[in-house]
């Protein structure tokens, strides 16, 4: 059988959407080879002419998850003023819409708790992942008309990011949605009004 030039760069991408879906819904525990090449509509069998290994499944979906999280960071602050872009992500990421948005949202909050289970190279991945995000919020800081902005751009972005990673993961923990809503509501104003980007 004859295949187009570029059958297998799309079938390992179907495959890593597969695994994507699957670690968003079920953890790692539901990452069954078997079970995500099926739901690919491949063979078991057809697993190892794209992957050495689960391992190497796992940390490839992880990155996958990781570019796209960076490409809505862009898609939200793009064409924006600094001020303008920074008091857009924060509200996009710590709002209803993105908390209920499991099958999308941005991976980090719920990878955290299963990166300390896997291998180094997955958690080197994790690492950069949130280095890299505090470095695309450290951008914006260092472009607004701030006397402290260069010099602790990077920091504060750090602990930004820290805390919208860890608000969005308590909002999704507790049961009650007027306390999640709260979590949301109230990081949110935080944030805002520490960088002096309050709406009034």
């Amino acid at each position: 059988m004859r295949y187009e030039p570029d059958y297998k760069a799309k079938t390992r991408e179907k495959v890593l959407g597969e695994a994507a879906r699957t670690m968003r819904a079920e953890g790692l525990q539901g990452m069954g080879v078997a079970a995500v090449m099926a739901k690919a509509g491949l063979t078991h069998g057809a697993f190892y002419a794209h992957f050495a290994s689960k391992d190497e499944l796992i940390d490839e979906t992880i990155q996958a998850m990781i570019l796209e999280a960076r490409g809505r960071f862009e898609a939200v602050t793009e064409g924006l003023a600094p001020a303008d872009a920074l008091r857009a992500y924060v509200t996009f990421y710590l709002s209803t819409r993105h908390r209920d948005n499991t099958a999308s949202s941005c991976p980090l909050p719920w990878i955290a708790t299963e990166v300390p289970r896997l291998g180094a190279p997955s958690r080197k991945r994790y690492g950069a992942a949130v280095a890299g995000l505090s470095e695309l919020v450290a951008t914006k800081l260092r472009a607004l008309d701030r006397p402290d902005a260069e010099a602790d751009a990077l920091s504060l972005a750090s602990s930004i990011v820290a805390e919208l990673i860890g608000a969005l993961s308590l909002a999704r923990a507790v049961a009650e949605k007027s306390q999640s809503d709260a979590i949301l509501g109230r990081s949110r104003e935080g944030i805002l009004a520490r960088l002096g980007l309050a709406t009034r």
